[in-house]
Parts: structure tokens; C-alpha cells; sequence
């Protein structure tokens, strides 16, 4: 049995939550930022804001109480991109070496362009968790992977069959939290391509906001095919470009994800750009989420500032910041992605 906590109550957080409750044999908590969202859970028997419909069960512990943090063995992270710095300086002195986090936010921080993993590592050794070198000595260490696939977490609370990649640098610790999340609804698959599975899960958020526009402009099957295969190089260029490898975007971290989001009506992603491509303005857009988030709008900008800091081309992100952060018409970023200088497809 492994006593396992699940930071953020999300739809995600809670969806992650609820399928290891139904695996059966670890202790699982769920918990949330702050007391009143607990104590709204706790009430309602069920997450009604992000989650709703689905039972929270008597064995799920749902606490704001950042002691249930060092009572874990592992650590699951859903916080949104946004507010995972500070949410982790905040946590991080109730962690300790020997503990396992898997961070499952999709997303790049803006500004430093750093990957979810590499933003909690730097909060632990900020907050003297963890030393600045890798140690050798295994009681010392504090191993942080990444697990992301295609997974909507409505379809995972509702217990449909899912695969999902698990990934660490370590292929002993992705082997042991791969056996403690696996069931017979969640298939994990493991991986030693952090960079790979991380990238694969954060920018294709970006094209799912571009397949989106697509879909609320009218455009059709042809448009959508020929955007996530040119969106699938983008990825594959950007994330080869910072360290992964070929095959891990062709996985399920990379195309099925990118397929699932592009294609999918659960995706807030895609939702975000059917909006726009309609004419509706961002801000309005986002209103309408209600606190949810679509990580795609801020990793847009994240994305395309990596890009250029490692001389990568990504014609598709360029016109997608341009769209969300300029209020570009998308018809004329349409027209703009289609009159490039012809090139050769795999070049």
C-alpha cells in the first residue's frame, strides 16, 4: 500500500484521485488549495464545480491541511501551470527526500520557459529539500517524473479504459508508480523521456486552441488533418530541439494526445478556439470557463518564447500568439500559414 496525495482538486486532480480509490490498496487524499473548497466537497459528496456527477468516495480523504503532504509517498501535482511556483514554495517544506512526485500539469512556465518537472525541482532546492546536484545516495533523493496522455478526466472518472505514459529519468522509480497506478481502466505505460512526455502533453494544448479556430471558422476534415500533422512537426521540433526523443512524440504523449485534444468536445482547449474562430474576444472566452482552465492560452506564449531561445521554427504557435495576444483575425493568420514559402515535408 502507498500513501499517495493528489495536489490540486481540479477536474483532473479529482479524476486522478477517484481511479486510484477504484484501483483499491493505497490510502489517497485529495487536496485542495484552500479550506472552503474542501469543506464545499466534504458537503456535497462530489466535486460540483469541476467534477460534477461523479461521487466522492468515503475512503478519498479531501483536506486543505498541508500536512497531508508529508504523510505521502507520492505526490501527485495538478496544479495549473500558472500558480505551481508559488503553490510548491509554499508546500515544499512539508517534503522530504525518499517521497516520489509526478507532476501532471500539461503546461510551460511563462517567462522562464522551464518544463513542470523543472519548476518543482527548483522549488526544492530553493527551499533546501534537495541539493543542487543530483545526490548518489538513493535516501537522499526526491525523484520528479511527469505522467500525460490522451485522458480526458471525465472519461477517466466514469472508469473508460485509458493509457498514459509514465515518465522518469529513473526507469526503476517509473516501473514502481507505474505497478501503483495501473488498473484495469488506467493502462500506464513507462518512459525514461521526461522532456519528451512534458512537451508532448504541454504544446499540443497550443494546436488544440488552432483546431479549434479551425472548427469555428467553418473549415473542414482536410483543414484538420493537415493542422495536426504540421502541428505534430511543430512539437516534435520544439521538444527534439530541448532534449527528447523522436519516438516519445509519436507516443501516446505526443500524437494520441494531440489527437484526442484536437478532435475531442471535452477539450476546453478546443473549446477556447471554436470561440475565437467564431469572433468571440479571449477575455470573454475565458469568463465563460468559470475558473477552469485551458493551459494552452498561456503555454501559447511560453512555447513560442522557447522556441526562439533554441532557434526553432513553429509557424502554427507564431499566428496562435498572434490570435490570443494581439487579436488577430484568424482568417488572416489562415491565409498567412497557407502563402509560406514552400518547403520540403520532412526537412
Amino acid at each position: 500500500m502507498s500513501r499517495i496525495t493528489v495536489l490540486g482538486s481540479g477536474a483532473w486532480g479529482t479524476a486522478i484521485a477517484l481511479s486510484l480509490v477504484a484501483r483499491g490498496g493505497h490510502h489517497v487524499t485529495l487536496w485542495a488549495h484552500i479550506q472552503p473548497e474542501a469543506d464545499a466537497m466534504l458537503a456535497a459528496g462530489e466535486n460540483t464545480h469541476f467534477l460534477p456527477g461523479f461521487p466522492l468516495p468515503a475512503d478519498l480523504h479531501i483536506t486543505a491541511d498541508d500536512r497531508a503532504i508529508a504523510d505521502a509517498d507520492i505526490l501527485v501535482s495538478v496544479i495549473p501551470s500558472e500558480f505551481l511556483r508559488g503553490t510548491i514554495a509554499r508546500l515544499a517544506p512539508r517534503m522530504r527526500p525518499g517521497q516520489v512526485i509526478v507532476s501532471a500539469t500539461k503546461g510551460v512556465e511563462d517567462g522562464t520557459f522551464l518544463r513542470m518537472t523543472e519548476v518543482i525541482r527548483e522549488c526544492l532546492v530553493t527551499a533546501g529539500v534537495i541539493p543542487t546536484a543530483y545526490p548518489a545516495d538513493p535516501a537522499q533523493q526526491l525523484p520528479v517524473g511527469a505522467m500525460s496522455g490522451p485522458s480526458f478526466a471525465k472519461e477517466v472518472a466514469e472508469g473508460q479504459p485509458t493509457a498514459i505514459t509514465m515518465a522518469f529519468s529513473e526507469p526503476g522509480i517509473a516501473a514502481r508508480v507505474q505497478r501503483d497506478f495501473s488498473s484495469t481502466t488506467m493502462r500506464y505505460y513507462s518512459s525514461d523521456d521526461v522532456v519528451g512526455v512534458e512537451m508532448g502533453g504541454a504544446v499540443k494544448n497550443v494546436i488544440a486552441i488552432a483546431a479549434g479556430v479551425a472548427a469555428g471558422m467553418g473549415l473542414g476534415y482536410n483543414s484538420a488533418a493537415g493542422l495536426m500533422t504540421r502541428g505534430i512537426a511543430e512539437i516534435t521540433r520544439l521538444a527534439m530541439a530541448a532534449g527528447a526523443r523522436r519516438e516519445t512524440l509519436l507516443g501516446l504523449s505526443g500524437t494520441g494526445d494531440l489527437i484526442l485534444t484536437c478532435t475531442g468536445s471535452l477539450s476546453r482547449n478546443r473549446t477556447v478556439g471554436m470561440e475565437l474562430g467564431k469572433g468571440r474576444k479571449l477575455p470573454e472566452i475565458l469568463t465563460a470557463l468559470d475558473g477552469k482552465v485551458a493551459e494552452g492560452v498561456r503555454t501559447t506564449r511560453a512555447a513560442l518564447g522557447m522556441a526562439r531561445k533554441l532557434g526553432v521554427s513553429m509557424p502554427i504557435t507564431e499566428q496562435m500568439e498572434l490570435i490570443l495576444d494581439e487579436g488577430k483575425d484568424p482568417r488572416e493568420a489562415l491565409k498567412e500559414l497557407m502563402l509560406r514559402p514552400g518547403r520540403d515535408e520532412t526537412a
